[in-house]
């Protein structure tokens, strides 16, 4: 297997019509397509191994998101385990804000709550998703044999055991990693985005929609520019229209484009995230404007303390708690059954597209200033209302 980890990512004709005929025959042939295989021993014990570890390391954002991390560190040809490192923090940001000094200020308790369980939901079932396909990607480079026949075992869509038998192959990092993009946003459509119970308590809420409104809903990367290790800079994306898969599926190509189309940032994004160990407060990438204890009386009326991501003179840091002091271990139903797989077009979006930006530094800060005037027009308006 020839692993190309940076290389000009257009795919040949040649490919897309191996995978094309590939992934119709196991869609035509879906019904029965693993009825027929004989597991021996090691296949049944390996199985269990891989769900054992799986489940030991899904405990919560903090645990999935180091695993991630490791896995990239011992397997760097696997891009989606850093981009899922990645957007794995950001998830645990997004968490911990809803205990935090600015998104908390709108939401009620049982809202908080709500929204963390749809975060947590998501982060949990990604895990339980991809986590497998790692761990048995990892086993056939120690047997030197291609394992990926057992993935409908595991539970795994078809479609991404035609993409690990192609990278088994050919070994194109490129497109093993946006078809995982591709996977894993269609593995949460129904599960999470049309999950009735998610739309009703999260998705459809004014809350959420403000949330979407106000534009805290970055995707954010952290790196340093250079040895030092000084206060790293940052790239990203905005998500727009949470609820639409193609838009979540774009937004996952543009940030594996910005992580590793350009080799100073990928190496500015791991040296940070080496060592930078994942606490979920926001303080672990910007100490000068955020701290994971409370600097302000609870007693006190919001200010505005930022100014272009700094804090105005004599204000406090943006309280940003770590994740163990803002939420508890969940105990997760079983993921629900089912391969969403029953087209072979999704490969379309394999094909390369090239994206530039991710420049957010300005629209970052904007958006926390924009929270801060919101939280002091709120106040306002209840002490008119009073």
């Amino acid at each position: 297997m020839a692993i190309t980890p940076f290389k000009n990512n257009k795919m040949p004709i040649k490919s897309y019509f191996e995978i094309k005929e590939d992934l119709k025959r196991k869609i035509k042939n879906k019904q029965n397509s693993y009825k027929n295989v004989k597991l021996t021993k090691e296949d049944r014990n390996l199985i269990t191994e891989i769900k054992e570890m799986t489940k030991k390391l899904n405990l919560n954002n903090l645990t999935r998101t180091q695993a991630y991390l490791d896995f990239f560190i011992e397997h760097p040809d696997i891009h989606w385990a850093l981009l899922g490192h990645m957007v794995s923090r950001n998830g645990g940001w997004n968490m911990t804000d809803l205990k935090g000094d600015l998104v908390n200020k709108f939401l009620s308790e049982k809202e908080q709550v709500d929204f963390f369980l749809f975060l947590e939901r998501g982060n949990w079932l990604i895990f339980q998703d991809v986590f497998p396909q790692f761990l048995l990607y990892k086993k056939s480079l120690e047997n030197k044999k291609n394992l990926f026949y057992l993935l409908p075992f595991l539970g795994v869509s078809l479609f991404m055991e035609t993409m690990w038998n192609y990278y088994w192959v050919h070994g194109d990092c490129y497109l093993l990693a946006i078809a995982t993009i591709i996977n894993e946003q269609n593995y949460l459509e129904k599960r999470v985005i049309k999950n009735h119970h998610f739309k009703k308590t999260v998705i459809d809420t004014i809350g959420f929609k403000l949330y979407d409104f106000l534009r805290f809903n970055h995707i954010i990367f952290p790196f340093y520019k250079n040895e030092n290790n000084e206060k790293p800079n940052i790239i990203g994306n905005t998500m727009k229209h949470f609820d639409s898969l193609h838009e979540r599926i774009l937004l996952g190509k543009k940030s594996y484009s910005l992580l590793f189309h350009e080799k100073t940032v990928y190496k500015g994004v791991l040296s940070w995230a080496r060592n930078n160990p994942h606490t979920a407060s926001r303080k672990d990438y910007w100490t000068h404007l955020f701290n994971n204890v409370n600097e302000t009386p609870p007693s006190s009326g919001y200010r505005r303390r930022t100014k272009r991501c700094s804090l105005k003179k004599g204000a406090n840091r943006i309280y940003s708690p770590p994740l163990q002091f803002a939420w508890k271990n969940i105990s997760h139903q079983d993921a629900e059954d089912g391969d969403w797989c029953d087209n072979w077009r999704i490969i379309d979006y394999l094909i390369e597209e090239k994206y530039t930006g991710g420049e957010i530094y300005e629209e970052y800060c904007k958006t926390i200033e924009k929270i801060e005037l919101a939280i002091i027009a709120k106040k306002a308006f209840f002490l008119r209302k009073e």
